[in-house]
């Protein structure tokens, strides 16, 4: 079913890439496209750009179908951290007002928030628990609890700001039980969708989700320097503009035209020039992959290699977190009974490439990758494990 071809993941030739929630090979439509938008610039510039000017409504058109939403909701933002701060800076928050959070969440979901004590407001951060029940001597961040957040929460609470998926252990937050908890107390549930878009699904009107901003070179395969942002309508309304230019106003080319009047959609928050090439990469890679596939087909066809890949494990060796299947994403950490930078390194000589992060190793597999990839890879680990 799937196309795990050379062809369209060139990455493939050149060893075992199982570091996608790091920074993934570009997938090879999304760079011809990019390629030829370069080529088109490189040989007349404005000249040459009229045909490419549909490129950005496109990509709304096509992130919206991914997040299953209306184009209206969609901005190209270039990362995470952008959008964060975007919604953080323009939300109508008042001293006293209190932001929940997790204590170890990635910088891009907790400096814009940290941002906010200067305007009054408070940001509350869930300490770690162990999902599993059997992590009592691990140090390393594993995931917070509803038990907690519902503790923690209080008339003063305007927003929830979480991942759907933590960078280092891989613990999913359900985001039904999460939506529908912030639905019922009137709160803003704000999505760092980073490590789950283009491995899980993710529908935040489904789910009650008021904003999900992510990058787009970690499951994605995009672009190094591009995201996405999704605001729902009713949240949109609320987020004053803080950073404006001459893409941020409905009367567009008339540059000589002062007036005040900021688009309503999504085009709220593309407040100057993209990098265009990164908008036809992404179209690109849309159309071949991320509207080709389901997502859940996607979601189920990484969890089926990361299963191969722990049938293959010794072990003696590694202990991986094993969430239940809610909590589950594309992000596999695994403790190694060694040291894990020294196990990183020796297994990089082999062609595998995966990150550490704390005391974890982290194995993140794509879609187009083989059981016979998976298997190798297991086998690598065992041998260099038991060396160490």
């Amino acid at each position: 079913m799937f196309d795990k071809s050379e062809k369209a993941f060139p990455a493939k030739k050149y060893g075992l890439f199982l570091a996608h929630c790091a920074i993934s090979p570009m997938q090879q439509q999304a760079k011809e496209v990019a390629q030829d938008f370069l080529e088109a610039m490189a040989g007349g510039g404005i000249r040459n750009l009229p045909p490419y000017f549909s490129l950005l409504p496109r990509f709304h058109q096509k992130c919206a179908r991914l997040l299953q939403t209306e184009a209206e909701n969609i901005s190209s933002v270039h990362n995470t951290a952008e959008g964060m701060c975007l919604i953080a800076n323009g939300y109508p928050f008042r001293p006293g007002d209190e932001i929940i959070s997790y204590i170890h969440e990635f910088p891009s979901n907790h400096y814009p928030w940290r941002l906010q004590k200067k305007r009054g407001v408070k940001l509350i951060l869930l300490g770690d628990c162990d999902p599993l029940g059997s992590l009592a001597a691990v140090t390393s961040p594993r995931g917070w609890s509803m038990e907690e957040l519902e503790a923690r929460v209080s008339s003063k609470t305007r927003i929830i700001a979480l991942s759907h998926v933590q960078f280092t252990s891989g613990y999913a937050a359900d985001l039904k039980e999460l939506g529908a908890f912030c639905k019922e107390r009137n709160i803003d549930l704000v999505i760092d969708g980073a490590q789950s878009v283009g491995c899980l699904p993710l529908y935040p009107e489904e789910y009650n989700v008021a904003a999900v901003a992510g990058s787009a070179w970690k499951w994605l395969m995009g672009p190094f320097g591009a995201g996405f942002l999704y605001t729902s309508v009713d949240f949109r309304e609320k987020i004053e503009v803080t950073m404006a230019g001459s893409s941020s106003m409905q009367q567009g080319l008339e540059y000589l035209n002062h007036r005040w009047d900021p688009h309503l959609d999504g085009r709220k928050f593309e407040y100057s020039t993209l990098a265009w090439e990164h908008l036809a990469a992404l179209n690109g890679l849309l159309d071949a992959v991320f509207l080709h596939y389901s997502m859940e087909d996607i979601r189920d066809e990484i969890f089926r290699l990361q299963d191969v890949f722990l049938q293959h494990l010794d072990p003696d060796l590694f202990v991986p977190l094993l969430f239940p299947e809610v909590h589950r994403s594309g992000i596999l950490a695994i403790l190694p009974k060694c040291n894990s930078q020294e196990l990183v390194e020796n297994v990089a000589k082999h062609g595998l490439v995966v990150t550490p992060r704390s005391e974890y190793v982290r194995i993140a597999p794509h879609f187009y990758l083989s059981d016979e990839d998976m298997r190798k890879a297991a086998e690598c680990f065992n041998m260099e494990a038991g060396k160490i």
